[in-house]
């Protein structure tokens, strides 16, 4: 079997935008979608999202653009020597664009063997809990509302992206700790690496008496000496966002550092399944749990879904929240049950139909090889 042909699609749909911090202005959600197609008729599909301020984002693409022709005529079954040898080919090279070729052809392989990727992985499960995810809304009440209508439609946890602001943050985690005292649901806040040490140290401190699952990114990812003493000094679980360590040995200092209570990354941060995979050992060799980052549109999300199942590290599947506007150019999503629980995809690889004719749609920018 040999690559013959590889499209780069660049997707941008109107779609209702969301931000997740005080000084971020709405974002612009970009899917970049690399299509490999082979001599024997079976093809793969891989994805990466950006989130970007003030347009749509083409540089992953771009990056594409001088990756994709050293596909053409390989065997897509050797994702290791495929991947070391595009490595050099683009610098700085964006982790993104290797993660959607990887993905692609993970995706491949998966159709290849009719199954799909989590069980190639390892297959530790085919169901786990689901968080929803929300993004910033205007004020306490807009998300007290937010949460009774997660509540009722079955979730049994909520990770909160809030101002970035610890006062006003404070405010939300108390009123909503007043609304459900009790332990039925599991409340997260995310403040995407916008506090000082010390007001970290404030919030996680007031975050233990409200009895929160964990407080993520509350320093800039990189702030390995904050995090070693924030989480020395409050017992809540103290995780990182996840975006900002790209690569195997990064990873590994960081998690050797003892900067977290709960390590995180995403399966397009880390570069796609073949590093995602060895991330994870790295985390099982430290006994460490790692709640992965299934934030976004449904391809990206699907693809963490399957490194999540794939092994025993993460309690929680991350679903973005409200649903439309990350579900687009799908003929089927990923949505979390009556039950909080979100199971599998049933499909060979990453296991979802695509409307490819609403991709076409909202393409913004191509390439092929």
């Amino acid at each position: 079997m040999k690559i013959d042909r590889v499209e780069v699609r660049v997707v941008g749909p109107k779609v209702e935008r969301y931000t997740w911090s005080h000084d971020l202005p709405e974002q612009y959600m970009t899917n970049t979608l690399v299509r490999v197609y082979t001599d024997e008729g079976v093809d793969g599909v891989g994805a990466v999202a950006n989130y970007t301020s003030y347009d749509y984002d083409r540089y992953t693409a771009e990056a594409l653009r001088h990756l994709i022709p050293i596909l053409i005529g390989k065997d897509p079954l050797k994702r290791e020597s495929l991947l070391k040898e595009i490595w050099p080919r683009c610098f700085p090279l964006p982790p993104g664009a290797v993660a959607a070729i990887d993905i692609a052809l993970w995706d491949l392989y998966g159709k290849l063997c009719n199954q799909p990727i989590y069980r190639l992985l390892g297959g530790a499960r085919d169901r786990i809990q689901s968080y929803a995810s929300t993004p910033m809304f205007e004020d306490v009440p807009a998300y007290l509302k937010f949460v009774e209508e997660s509540v009722e439609q079955g979730f049994k946890a909520v990770k909160f992206h809030c101002w970035c602001l610890p006062d006003k943050d404070l405010e939300l985690a108390r009123a909503v700790r007043r609304e459900y005292p009790g332990d039925d649901v599991k409340f997260m806040l995310d403040a995407e690496n916008n506090y000082t040490y010390n007001g970290a140290l404030r919030v996680a401190q007031e975050l233990v008496d409200l009895g929160f699952e964990w407080f993520e990114a509350p320093l800039f990812d990189y702030d390995l000496e904050g995090y070693r003493r924030l989480t020395k000094a409050a017992t809540v679980s103290i995780l990182p966002s996840g975006n900002w360590f790209q690569d195997l040995h990064s990873f590994k200092h960081a998690l050797t550092s003892g900067a977290w209570s709960i390590a995180r990354t995403d399966v397009t941060v880390m570069g796609g399944f073949t590093q995602g995979k060895k991330a994870m050992a790295l985390v099982e060799s430290m006994g460490m749990r790692c709640e992965l980052m299934c934030w976004g549109c449904t391809l990206v999300s699907a693809a963490n879904l399957h490194l999540t199942l794939a092994h025993n590290l993460g309690h929680y599947f991350e679903q973005a929240v409200p649903y439309d506007s990350y579900e687009y150019g799908m003929k089927q999503v990923i949505r979390t049950g009556s039950d909080g629980i979100v199971e599998a995809p049933r499909g060979p690889g990453l296991g979802l139909e695509i409307d490819w004719e609403a991709m076409e749609k909202a393409t913004i920018h191509s390439l092929s090889a």
